[in-house]
């Protein structure tokens, strides 16, 4: 089954008890058993299972190519459901400009209940190496990252987390499984922000898990169901209504980032530009050998915050918010929104500049997008 087919025919396919074609959202949290222990459908309470939330759960599963799928209520639910697979006194390797909410809630919750991290560039194979300590427990990466789109090899790490007896994890958010599975790279655990590109269209939150083992699916839903951190029914539906666009919207985004990268690339206004599709970006060749595109997302600097401040307060059709991987073009600044939790001198070391601003293309006219950059720089 190919890509566009697999989104709207993978998992599980309507309902066969009535022949809707869309999964109905069962709004339901008890079911009735047919005496003590003799369940439906294998459902007795909708925090352990529920119809709609397991039929995006096959589709996430399907799609990603593992053994099973997991929806959480927000891609930190998910981040954090995963961490908490690891015991006090474990360790975990991160890519270093990852994510800002994933940095918190490892320096500032997790380490509390002693699980340690350590943050490296792990495009750097050797700094990846030499973070590894007797107590880690698993590597996991952003790629490309947030907001510099540095790009990892995802079987040269699990490869390396292999010989090491460790778990690769990998945020698929910037990508998504219509154009990198990391599982088929040798990785362990897939995860997004289904918030994001999965979504699509800024009205739902959630997160999503995939495992490449029946045993890391056990105990992933142990902690699930003991935890409650669960996705309801009415956006697992709206996931599911979301995923059936997503190859078309992935190809519309791509084609309209293209360019604009090439008119920012070209701006006597701009600095340096963060996109994997530029040829001269240093993780060009490892994302084409590993993704069958290179996504939506670009990072360019402006030089400094006042200009990026100037910029944002001219520009009409990206609309100045939060999150990313929308229909709609959004704009932020990583240092003073996404990453702001990140304290200035690290984000500086990262490269995470006060001038650097994020943009997600969205499906916009691309005149009418390129127009609104060229007068808000201007």
């Amino acid at each position: 089954m190919r890509k566009k087919t697999q989104m709207i025919h993978g998992g599980i396919f309507g309902d066969e008890a009535t022949g809707a074609v869309s999964t109905p959202i069962y709004q339901v949290s008890t079911y009735k058993q047919d005496g003590i222990g003799g369940l439906r459908q294998g459902y007795e309470y909708s925090r352990t299972a529920n119809p709609t939330r397991h039929a995006l759960e096959e589709l996430i599963k399907d799609i990603e190519g593992g053994k099973r799928g997991f929806a959480f209520g927000s891609g930190m639910a998910a981040i954090t459901s995963v961490m908490m697979l690891f015991n006090s006194g474990d360790h975990v390797v991160f890519t270093d400009d990852v994510y800002g909410g994933t940095y918190r809630v490892m320096t500032n919750v997790m380490n509390r209940l002693g699980i340690d991290s350590t943050f490296v560039d792990t495009s750097d194979q050797h700094q990846v190496r030499s973070a590894i300590q007797q107590n880690t427990k698993a590597i996991f990466l952003e790629t490309p990252t947030n907001p510099l789109l540095k790009v990892t090899d995802i079987q040269a790490i699990s490869d390396l987390a292999k010989e090491n007896n460790l778990l690769t994890i990998v945020d698929n958010t910037f990508i998504t499984p219509y154009f990198q599975n990391p599982l088929s790279h040798g990785a362990d655990i897939v995860l997004h922000s289904a918030t994001k590109y999965l979504g699509g269209h800024s009205d739902v939150v959630a997160g999503l898990v995939v495992v490449n083992s029946d045993q890391l699916g056990e105990n992933l839903h142990f902690v699930q169901n003991s935890s409650g951190a669960i996705l309801g029914p009415q956006d697992s539906w709206l996931l599911i209504r979301g995923i059936k666009t997503l190859g078309i919207r992935m190809e519309e985004h791509e084609s309209n980032t293209k360019r604009i990268v090439e008119f920012l690339d070209q701006h006597d206004k701009v600095g340096k530009v963060f996109y994997p599709g530029l040829e001269s970006h240093i993780g060009h060749e490892k994302m084409k050998q590993q993704s069958a595109g290179f996504g939506a997302m670009i990072s360019f600097d402006v030089g400094s915050e006042e200009k990026a401040d100037q910029l944002l307060s001219k520009i009409k059709y990206f609309t100045l918010a939060e999150s990313l991987g929308a229909v709609e073009s959004l704009i932020s600044v990583p240092a003073k929104m996404t990453h702001a939790s990140i304290p200035r001198e690290r984000r500086l070391e990262l490269g995470i500049a006060d001038g650097l601003v994020r943009v997600s293309v969205g499906i916009e006219d691309i005149e009418d997008l390129l127009e609104d950059l060229e007068q808000a720089l201007s």
